[in-house]
């Protein structure tokens, strides 16, 4: 039974920091800070863990203590996804930098459970040590045990449970698996096993009622296989419109819909795609590379009779909410592609009027691939001729948060001879971080600047002309680093 629990313990410790991400995801994002405070805190804990539960198990080498170290274990596991809210939610609205935040984040929540779980195995390897002859072997059987459990709980929340079960349920789940590993621990304790069996099914019965709950509130928090996708109403500022938004991380709407006009674009900076209609008269055939909620997808659909388009999205869950909450519908004119646009733009060997990069959504999780100047190769070969690109990102267009729009910028100058820059919010307001369209030419001719239709001459009136992107460095893909350019933009 002990081998039992040095398994589950293994198990779980993988399986929460794998959660971990999703769990970080909507306040902090997944850049390769979190995984990096994820990962490296969790191995100090584990290491602290190690080393104490050693001490202990050599003063107190009683089975009962170690299923009481199990049973906080579980406990620790529990709170995290009972406090995790407001431990980020606080993190969130410092005036602190990501790499900090990230840190604390990963000390406050995730390892207490870390630091308990690494006490397992060197008690366990005490308790089975009868013979020192053979303690080599002990040890060593123990701690494969325990790794093998880690292998074991590594696919199981990446294949599976992170996929269907959600990031809040597999934390209650984890914690009930604890529970039981404490009674496999201390099977003869009638505190762990009055404790222990309440634990586990107070742990399931939370889980079991935490989606419903979520459900009657209006409110969807779903981990697909690739994001933790949120899905809820809210009022449009200034209009009060009711609209139904989909994020996928802090600080930022990746798509939405109004509700009474579901094929309208509710979102500011997916109105200025339209400008692919002025840049290229009679355009017939798009790409877009990021589908979210299909926003432009659907308008363009509906204003376009004669287009057809090609959407690629990665995550094949975040179409599935789209179809669900958004009115994706099956059209002819469309098809749609779950693939990586970077691999979908080494693989194209067609050719599209306009070329839409919707995949820069947020300051947290940017795909690296997709900005480097191999990316924008690729995309200028997809290009008919006299056609465009246009790129969504978000940063500041001056100053230490600008710094990726700048390096974004000498990027596709680098590649396409005319390079527009269209300020969404505020184009006299340069250090101020916000939606930047970029439209990128195959030629040398830049398109006129004024339109007949109103809506379209307002957008081609916030043209702003920043500073030739010298000492901006060309993004390729041996030398992206996003995750540094983007760090300013935290605070």
């Amino acid at each position: 039974m002990l081998e039992i629990s040095v398994f589950l313990c293994g198990a779980v410790v993988m399986v929460i920091e794998l959660t971990g991400s999703r769990v970080v995801a909507p306040y902090l994002g997944t850049s390769l800070v979190v995984w990096t405070s994820l990962i490296g805190i969790i191995l100090a804990a584990l290491s602290l863990g190690y080393w104490w539960g050693g001490r202990l198990a050599d003063r107190r080498p009683e089975a009962r203590l170690l299923g009481r170290i199990i049973l906080l274990a579980a406990l620790a596991t529990g709170a995290i996804a009972v406090t995790h809210s407001f431990v980020l939610g606080f993190l969130q609205s410092q005036a602190i930098g990501l790499s900090t935040a990230a840190v604390w984040a990963t000390l406050l929540l995730f390892a207490p459970p870390a630091v308990l779980l690494g006490m397992v195995a060197p008690f366990a390897v005490r308790l089975k040590l009868a013979d020192t002859s053979s303690g080599g072997r002990t040890a060593g059987t123990l701690y494969a045990v325990s790794t093998i459990g880690s292998i074991v709980g590594t696919f199981l929340a990446g294949f599976v449970l992170i996929a269907w079960i959600g990031s809040t349920n597999i934390l209650l789940l984890m914690a009930s698996v604890l529970a039981a590993a404490a009674l496999c621990a201390a099977r003869t304790d009638a505190v762990i096993k009055g404790a222990a069996g309440a634990f586990f099914l107070a742990m399931l019965l939370g889980a079991v009622g935490h989606d419903a709950r979520l459900a009657q509130e209006g409110f969807v928090d779903r981990d697909t296989p690739y994001n933790r996708v949120m899905v809820f109403n809210a009022a449009e500022e200034g209009t009060g419109r009711l609209m139904r938004v989909m994020t996928t991380g802090p600080h930022a709407k990746q798509s939405a819909m109004y509700l009474d006009s579901p094929s309208d674009l509710a979102l500011s900076y997916t109105r200025y795609f339209r400008l692919a209609e002025h840049f290229v008269p009679g355009m017939r055939r798009i790409l877009v590379l990021g589908g979210g909620g299909f926003s432009f997808p659907k308008f363009a659909l509906a204003a376009y009779p004669e287009l057809t388009l090609d959407v690629v999205e990665l995550d094949p869950g975040i179409v599935a909410l789209a179809r669900d909450y958004f009115e994706l519908k099956d059209d002819p004119r469309q098809r749609i592609l779950a693939q990586d646009a970077r691999t979908f733009l080494n693989r194209n060997r067609e050719t599209y009027d306009v070329v839409l990069s919707d995949t820069f959504n947020s300051h947290y999780a940017i795909p690296f691939h997709l900005a480097t100047r191999e990316a924008a190769e690729r995309m200028k070969a997809a290009l008919a001729p006299g056609g465009v690109v246009m790129v969504n990102l978000i940063s500041a267009l001056a100053g230490e948060r600008g710094r990726f729009f700048c390096a974004l910028r000498a990027t596709y100058a680098a590649v396409f001879p005319t390079v527009l820059v269209f300020a969404v919010d505020d184009p006299l307001d340069r250090s101020r971080a916000q939606n930047i369209i970029l439209a990128a030419f195959a030629s040398e001719r830049e398109p006129p600047l004024s339109a007949a239709d109103p809506e379209l001459n307002a957008m081609l009136a916030r043209r702003v002309d920043p500073p030739a992107p010298a000492g901006c460095a060309v993004l390729t893909d041996a030398y992206a680093p996003v995750d540094r350019l983007m760090m300013s933009a935290w605070k």
